[in-house]
């Protein structure tokens, strides 16, 4: 089921009577069948969006399309979705079975029916032997899955998720994901996800939207988001460590750094620029340009070191077997790797 949004809108009114734009003119496709993971900062308009795709917010403008039916109007009750909140929501007097068979009971859907499904969806999910226990008894996995379960066992158009994860420890968190992701293929439902963590949006979305201040910055697949940032801000946003980002100059095809540091070569007419260069795009090469480290660290089998480069601060994430001194180094940027911003709105030059 596709997921269209057209110029949807959402200004708040408070009681002062200011106005705020949570959501700016939103244009999107949720391809049938995709995960796609709304990302952005706190306030960026993420939760704000997926409420209104779930009904649970009226837009201010725009309309709301699941293929070729407008729900903007309808209530949520009648869009067909599966809405999973970051604290779950579960019954706490009820089991895991009934929790999850709650929403079949104003769906005429018999008793003896509801329970094959319920098993079906506790066994999609991996919680088969959890079925008679309370909420309680469980961890803080088990119950992610089962308001998973009891948000698919409906058999929805939709799932819509609201930061699902932000409630688990960083082990449970990836192990969660993996199974959402898991879930998400195997029953081929079409999938919004949101979350301000970034990792967590490039490791399980077939596509990334990211927002800020309710304004879409860029749409496209995760990997080619990151390689291939639309802005400043999304070149900001992805990446741990973040991307080093200087001002520096063109000059005859050169990318200059301080008086005369060439880092690199483009096409870009001559002019001042914001540069963004990942840490992890610089190479240890007797033919680059010289550093002296300020700090090392030995991360495993990287070694992240930090240096002074025509006067900015910046990181390099380099193989650790390529560095053999902790005072100086040659370094020089892989090809290609070198990001040219406007300075003044930020949009990609190159």
């Amino acid at each position: 089921m596709e997921i269209r949004l057209e110029g949807l809108t959402k200004v708040f009114t408070d009681k002062t009577g200011k106005e705020t734009r949570a959501v700016d003119e939103l244009t999107i496709t949720v391809p049938s069948g995709k995960l796609v993971g709304l990302l952005g900062p706190s306030g960026c308009g993420k939760s704000t969006t997926l409420f209104m795709i779930a009904g649970l917010h009226k837009p201010s403008g725009g309309k709301i399309f699941f293929g070729e039916d407008d729900v903007t109007k309808l209530a949520p009750e009648k869009r067909g979705i599966g809405l999973v909140f970051q604290n779950y929501a579960l019954y706490p007097h009820m089991t895991v079975r009934q929790n999850i068979m709650f929403p079949l009971e104003n769906l005429n859907v018999s008793h003896k029916q509801a329970l094959v499904l319920v098993e079906e969806m506790a066994d999609l999910v991996g919680i088969k032997d959890q079925l008679d226990k309370k909420p309680s008894q469980l961890s803080g996995g088990q119950q992610q899955r089962v308001a998973i379960a009891r948000a698919l066992v409906k058999k929805p158009r939709v799932l819509l998720l609201d930061e699902p994860l932000s409630n688990l420890d960083a082990r449970l968190r990836l192990q969660t994901r993996e199974e959402i992701k898991r879930i998400q293929r195997e029953t081929g439902i079409t999938t919004v996800f949101v979350t301000h963590d970034q990792e967590e949006a490039m490791s399980i979305s077939d596509q990334m939207v990211v927002l800020n201040y309710g304004v879409m910055q860029q749409m496209a697949a995760p990997q080619d988001m990151y390689n291939h940032p639309d802005n400043l801000f999304v070149a900001k946003f992805l990446g741990n460590p973040p991307i080093n980002t200087f001002e520096g100059r063109v000059e005859k095809g050169n990318i200059i750094i301080g008086e005369d540091i060439v880092v690199g070569q483009t096409q870009a007419k001559d002019g001042i620029y914001a540069v963004g260069i990942r840490p992890e795009d610089f190479k240890v090469d007797p033919r680059g340009f010289e550093v002296s480290t300020d700090t090392i660290e030995r991360i495993g089998r990287d070694t992240m070191i930090r240096f002074n480069l025509g006067g900015v601060a910046m990181r390099a994430l380099l193989e650790s077997d390529t560095v053999t001194t902790t005072e100086t180094i040659n370094l020089m940027v892989k090809p290609g790797k070198i990001h040219l911003f406007d300075l003044e709105s930020g949009s990609v030059v190159l």
